[in-house]
C-alpha cells in the first residue's frame, strides 16, 4: 500500500475565512495538474452527520459546555470514519493527495476547549488521538495549516449570518476555544499562519500566498 498526503486546513472558531482559503488553495493544486482529492468535515452531504447536526442544532443543549464532549467527539468520528471508508479511501491507499477542510484536528480544538483542568485535558487529547487513529484507523495528517483569526474579526463575520449553531451563539466558549486552539496549534506542531499583520487584516490573496507556500514544501517531500 502507497501511503497518500493528507493536508487539513484548520482554524480555531469559524468566521476565520478557512473555506474561501480551502477552496483557493483546491483550484490552485488543480490548476497545477495535482490529482487532488477534497473533502468537508462535517460531512453534511452524508447521513453519517445526522447526529451532529443535532448537536449543533442544540438538540443535546443550547450550551455546547454542558454536552458530554466524549459523547460529541464519537459523533465527528464517526462522521470522518464514514467519509473515510466510503469517499477516499482508496485514493488515499494508491498514493493520492487529499485536501481535507477540518479533521480530527477539530476536536482537538472545540471539545477539548471544554476542559479547565490541563491533566484531565491531557487524557482527553490521549483517549481521542487513540479512538480516530488507532481505534477507527485514520490516516494522521501530513500537515496541518492552522489560519490564526483574531476573534474580533471572525465575531464581525459570524454575526452577518442568518443562522448560528450553538457554537457560535456562544461568544465566551468560542473566545475560549479560540485561545486553546493557538495552544493546541503550538504544542503539535501545527503549520500557523497569521491573518493578521501589524494590527491590520492581511488580504486574501496574501494569506492564500503563504498557505500555498506552506504546502509546496510539504508536497516537494513526496
Amino acid at each position: 500500500m502507497v501511503k497518500g498526503k493528507l493536508i487539513v486546513i484548520e482554524s480555531g472558531i469559524d468566521g476565520s475565512g478557512k473555506s474561501i482559503q480551502f477552496e483557493l488553495l483546491h483550484e490552485r493544486l488543480k490548476e497545477e495538474g495535482l490529482d487532488v482529492h477534497k473533502v468537508k468535515f462535517p460531512d453534511y452531504e452524508s447521513d453519517s452527520s445526522a447526529l451532529v447536526r443535532m448537536y449543533l442544532e442544540g438538540e443535546f443543549g443550547d450550551d455546547p459546555q454542558e454536552v458530554n464532549l466524549y459523547a460529541v467527539s464519537a459523533f465527528y468520528a464517526v462522521d470522518r470514519f464514514a467519509s473515510f471508508q466510503l469517499k477516499w479511501k482508496q485514493v488515499y491507499e494508491k498514493g493520492g493527495l487529499i485536501l481535507a477542510d477540518r479533521y480530527s484536528t477539530s476536536n482537538m480544538i472545540y471539545q477539548a476547549a471544554k476542559i479547565r483542568e490541563k491533566g484531565f485535558k491531557k487524557e482527553y487529547l490521549e483517549w481521542l488521538r487513540d479512538l480516530e487513529f488507532n481505534k477507527f484507523a485514520l490516516p494522521e495528517p501530513d500537515l496541518v495549516i492552522f489560519l490564526d483569526m483574531p476573534p474580533r474579526y471572525s465575531f464581525e463575520f459570524i454575526q452577518n449570518r442568518e443562522e448560528q449553531d450553538i457554537h457560535e451563539r456562544d461568544r465566551d466558549y468560542l473566545l475560549s476555544t479560540y485561545e486553546h486552539a493557538v495552544e493546541i496549534a503550538r504544542s503539535y506542531d501545527w503549520s500557523i499562519v497569521n491573518c493578521e499583520r501589524e494590527g491590520e487584516l492581511r488580504s486574501i490573496e496574501d494569506i492564500h500566498e503563504e498557505v500555498y507556500e506552506r504546502v509546496k514544501k510539504i508536497l516537494k517531500e513526496v
